[in-house]
């Protein structure tokens, strides 16, 4: 694979708004829990994701993904949005959220692993230093979040989810190439939904009975972390490599506690900062561009003659 594609600002703007979105989603999935199963915010988040989709596609009139491509699309679908939301929803209702944060965390590396595999990206050995070093720097921050961290046999569901968005974002990445990206993204929607269905039959008497907060949590579920968060990111995988752009989920935990300072007040202490910018750090090591060589001019070995 041709790994000269870089970060550019746009791709940037496309991640910033992606960790953005995604960071507000364990709020509001904790919220609706109360009313709602895991395999119900599930089909509900993705339901109304794919709404939006299947809307953006009339009104700019974009064409589905090519019928080869379908069987592929479904399975990536069911596997990095279905089993994604499904093993991470049913995990956080017994494992702590540090615990689920530090394993949601080996996306990168699993995405990098996969990458190297499947579609033979070459990693050089900054970006494999830069990923561990932003890895212990996210593992400084849960610890010193206050919160409990307690590993379980549930925790391997996360483990799970992590195989599972990595297998997404890699295998999504060589069809951006003969589709366009809002279309190739709308399928795995539709697909990961109707997935979704089995485990989600009780979410039209649920919704009868859950109060409007709890409902508007599943709103905002389906429009900003699921609509908005996973185009935004398939908008930067396409411009750069899946390696690259999934270092960028080592941002989530430390934008999850900067959100908690600015909106609950709770105040990070020293330990948490010091993450912070471990993690900053090794995501910049990871995507930083090698200086290319000077070029030095070759003298002929001839001389030329008039």
């Amino acid at each position: 694979m041709d790994t000269s594609e870089r970060l550019d600002g746009r791709a940037l703007g496309y991640i910033g708004i992606a960790l953005l979105t995604w960071s507000s989603a364990y709020a509001a999935i904790a919220y609706a829990l109360a009313s709602f199963t895991p395999g119900e915010v599930a089909l509900a988040r993705l339901a109304i994701g794919s709404l939006c989709f299947a809307l953006l596609l009339l009104l700019r009139r974009v064409a589905l993904p090519a019928r080869r491509d379908w069987p592929q699309l479904a399975l990536l679908g069911v596997i990095g949005l279905t089993v994604y939301h499904l093993c991470l929803n049913y995990a956080e209702t017994r494992i702590a959220s540090g615990t689920a944060a530090i394993l949601i965390s080996l996306v990168p590396a699993a995405t990098a692993a996969v990458s190297a595999v499947w579609v033979r990206e070459r990693l050089s050995a900054r970006t494999l230093a830069g990923l561990g070093v932003a890895l212990v720097g996210v593992v400084m921050v849960v610890l010193a979040s206050g919160k409990q961290v307690k590993f379980e046999p549930m925790a391997a569901l996360v483990l799970i989810s992590v195989l599972a968005s990595a297998i997404y974002f890699v295998g999504q990445k060589p069809l951006f190439a003969r589709n366009g990206m809002v279309g190739v993204t709308a399928f795995t929607f539709f697909a990961g939904t109707l997935g979704t269905l089995p485990f989600g039959t009780g979410l039209p008497h649920a919704l009868a009975g859950a109060p409007w907060s709890h409902i508007a949590a599943l709103l905002w579920l389906g429009i900003a972390p699921t609509f908005i968060g996973y185009l935004a990111w398939n908008a930067a995988l396409r411009r750069a490599t899946a390696s690259q752009v999934s270092s960028f989920i080592y941002f989530s935990p430390p934008i999850a506690v900067l959100i908690g300072w600015l909106w609950l007040g709770e105040r990070p202490g020293a330990l948490t900062l010091v993450g912070g910018a471990i993690t900053v750090g090794g995501v910049v090591l990871a995507n930083a561009r090698r200086r290319a060589a000077p070029v030095v001019p070759v003298a002929s070995d001839t001389c030329e003659q008039n």
